[in-house]
């Protein structure tokens, strides 16, 4: 435990520190960058919060007395009316859910074609670039499909991208200076889709209530037994949230000289 009083910290760098259980009084946080970071079960009292942009997981945020999360939530599905039909309850839902998001990733990729195959590449205010956004997808269909429901403990290819901070994982794959071309990764990415595809349309009521297996091995997610429905849920926000973030960076990068 460190105790900080008077002390200028401006622009420190806090990279994979644990602040657990920490208090801040009379400190300045302004102009700061906090990203992938757990603000579970923080609070706030007293604070000037101005001009503060949020990006993420929303729930049970109380500010001045009101929950603004199902706030959020309601505008959130009033701008994006699709959005809805990424939360099914049913096979039939989640067979709707992922025909939208193929028509919806078809137009993305195609407007991706667009640019030129270097600009695939770059980074938008330090974000995934558009082809590690997809290598992302194709990581997240094979932990959540192929290892989490259908019990392959290393479905992994050479392209797939696991997110920044998890751990290095024996026998996951984890190069960031991979530079595959557009149609490299949309050829990985078909086969999961696909794969996914066939499962989704086999689902029956039944299929989707149960439990997955634990699978033996390291890798991700972890040995133990989760919701189907969970495991799906997981990919279609996975799927829907990273086209939008795609959508976002492709404006930039067709705003930028």
């Amino acid at each position: 435990m460190a105790t900080f009083t008077d002390e200028d910290l401006t622009r420190s760098h806090f990279d994979s520190v644990d602040l657990s259980g920490s208090r801040f009084e009379s400190c300045s946080l302004s102009d700061a960058f906090i990203s992938s970071t757990d603000l579970h079960r923080v609070v706030m009292r007293g604070v000037e919060l101005l001009d503060v942009s949020i990006e993420g997981e929303i729930e049970n945020l109380t500010i001045n007395g009101v929950d603004v999360g199902p706030l959020v939530e309601g505008e959130l599905d009033r701008r994006e009316p699709l959005r809805v039909k990424m939360r099914p309850t049913d096979p039939a839902g989640f067979r709707e859910a992922w025909l939208i998001l193929d028509d919806l990733w078809a137009a993305t990729v195609e407007r991706a074609r667009g640019l030129e195959p270097a600009r695939l590449h770059e980074s938008v205010n330090g974000e995934w670039s558009f082809i590690e956004t997809l290598r992302h997808l194709s990581f997240a269909t094979d932990a959540w499909v192929r290892r989490g429901i259908q019990g392959d403990p290393s479905p992994w290819h050479p392209l797939d991208l696991p997110w920044d901070q998890m751990p290095d994982t024996p026998g996951i794959p984890r190069d960031r200076a991979a530079r595959p071309t557009l149609d490299e990764v949309l050829a990985v990415r078909h086969d999961r889709v696909v794969g996914v595809r066939a499962f989704v349309d086999g689902l029956t009521d039944e299929s989707l209530a149960a439990h997955t297996e634990p699978v033996d091995g390291p890798g991700w997610p972890e040995s133990r037994s989760y919701p189907v429905r969970q495991c799906l849920l997981i990919v279609l926000n996975e799927e829907w949230h990273h086209r939008l973030f795609a959508e976002r960076d492709l404006d930039a990068l067709d705003h930028q000289v």
